[in-house]
């Protein structure tokens, strides 16, 4: 019986000592995750020439739950271009209502180039003055201020749509891209054929509006993957995918910050359409020209969002 015994005290220290080890192992494990997440971001940040726009009178509180706006700006940057912003999204996120509103704002928006006096494409600001051109010109077209941009170059983001192992989407219009066949119903897409997904317009019906409920689609797709379990694994893949590719003014502090505080708003997220303008050839070169009606109540309609 002894024997017996002392045999059965050997066993516990192994028992306990399994779920030790795997606490230590997933410890370990986060420790990496976040060390690598600091790095990212700090190889992402890049701050502009501003503490605040010219439409606050003080800078967003993250702590105080202040309402904000994000422009994401897609570049397309070629060797010896600076480039063209043929993506332009803005979101303003309200914590109080628990709620995000989104608007794709036509490339080729006839608007004020802010700071060269003149009036031109939208997607040219980004050209003429680089991010803070972008931002104002944005600002004085919506009469809101932006708050924080997030610039993604565009012919690298199949890298990221790699990264988190490609993006389901459910597709509502047979097409063809370049290459790339896009059946109607769900379909997996790979980097590649997210990239020609987003940018095809000329087949779509509804034109430049169609090409924004895709962008919309890929967005949320990238996020949710992201968040998978299989991606958050395979995270280093992801955080170099991000590193390479895009740049924000916002810090690790603020995001920190936007997660805690932000995280029910950004998970419900309201599109506004931009469909009532006409385009207009000006000197052979084509422009959309907004509504004054939609564009005044879609500048109302983010100006309370944002508590203004």
């Amino acid at each position: 019986m002894g024997r017996m015994n002392r045999k059965k005290k050997k066993k516990w220290p192994w028992i306990v000592g399994i779920p030790a080890v795997l606490l230590l192992a997933i410890a370990a494990y986060v420790l990496m995750v976040y060390l690598d997440f600091t790095k990212t971001v700090k190889d992402i940040y890049e701050p502009i020439d501003r503490d605040v726009s010219g439409k606050r009178d003080v800078p967003v509180v993250f702590d105080k739950a202040d309402p904000f706006s994000v422009l994401v700006l897609g570049v397309d940057e070629r060797e010896g271009d600076s480039g063209r912003s043929d993506t332009m999204i803005v979101l303003t996120v309200n914590p109080e209502t628990n709620s995000t509103k989104m608007v794709s704002i036509p490339r080729d928006t006839y608007t004020e180039m802010v700071g060269r006096g003149f009036k031109d494409k939208l997607n040219h600001a980004y050209a003429f003055g680089g991010i803070e051109m972008a931002m104002e010109s944005v600002e004085n077209l919506l009469d809101i201020p932006i708050d924080y941009v997030v610039q993604v170059n565009m012919e690298s983001f199949k890298d990221i749509v790699d990264a988190v192992g490609g993006v389901n989407i459910n597709n509502s219009l047979d097409f063809k891209q370049g290459k790339h066949i896009f059946p109607k119903g769900n379909i997996h897409l790979n980097g590649d054929e997210a990239l020609a997904f987003i940018r095809m317009r000329y087949e779509d019906p509804r034109g430049d509006f169609g090409r924004q409920d895709r962008q919309k689609q890929i967005i949320e797709a990238v996020l949710r993957e992201g968040a998978s379990v299989s991606s958050i694994l395979n995270y280093k893949s992801i955080f170099g995918a991000i590193s390479n590719n895009i740049r924000t003014n916002m810090t690790f502090d603020e995001m920190v910050d936007v997660q805690k505080n932000y995280r029910k708003a950004a998970g419900n997220v309201e599109q506004l359409y931009i469909k009532d303008g006409q385009g207009q050839k000006m000197n052979g070169i084509w422009y959309y020209i907004m509504n004054d009606n939609e564009l005044d109540q879609i500048q109302g309609e983010l100006r309370t969002h944002l508590g203004l």
